[in-house]
């Protein structure tokens, strides 16, 4: 199998053993858990509205530096502290993601990294 690493300084760099993003086969790309953390390794804020934004900015900005943007995301799922939060992140993730969204899946965790309110990761495939 084809693979290899993708990684851009536009998102916060991995905070452990892993890629922003592995291409498989040249064709799909393996987005991992963004959470509202700025390039520069800070929290984007303290509501979920901050940490959501930031957390799909900074999947768009790895999409984008793979020469993708969201049309060709197939899937998504979003990890939430509180599935209280759910209709506030749904609101922000329609406004950026577009007319035609991905496949999705939401499930609330008991904790996420950096005590993160919210993380997002995606898959995305060329010429979809």
């Amino acid at each position: 199998m084809e693979r290899h690493t993708h990684n851009t300084s536009r998102a916060p760099a991995a905070i452990g053993p892993y890629s922003q993003a592995v291409f498989a086969e040249g064709k799909f790309l393996f987005v991992s858990g963004q959470l509202g953390m700025h390039p520069d390794g800070e929290m984007a804020g303290d509501t979920i509205e901050e940490q959501t934004r930031q957390a799909l900015s900074n999947l768009l900005a790895i999409l984008d530096s793979a020469g993708m943007s969201t049309a060709n995301l197939v899937k998504t799922t979003i990890y939430l502290k509180d599935m209280d939060d759910f209709a506030a992140v749904n609101e922000i993730y329609g406004g950026m993601i577009g007319s035609e969204p991905p496949a999705r899946a939401a499930v609330q965790v008991a904790r996420l990294p950096k005590d993160a309110l919210i993380e997002i990761d995606g898959i995305a495939v060329t010429g979809a």
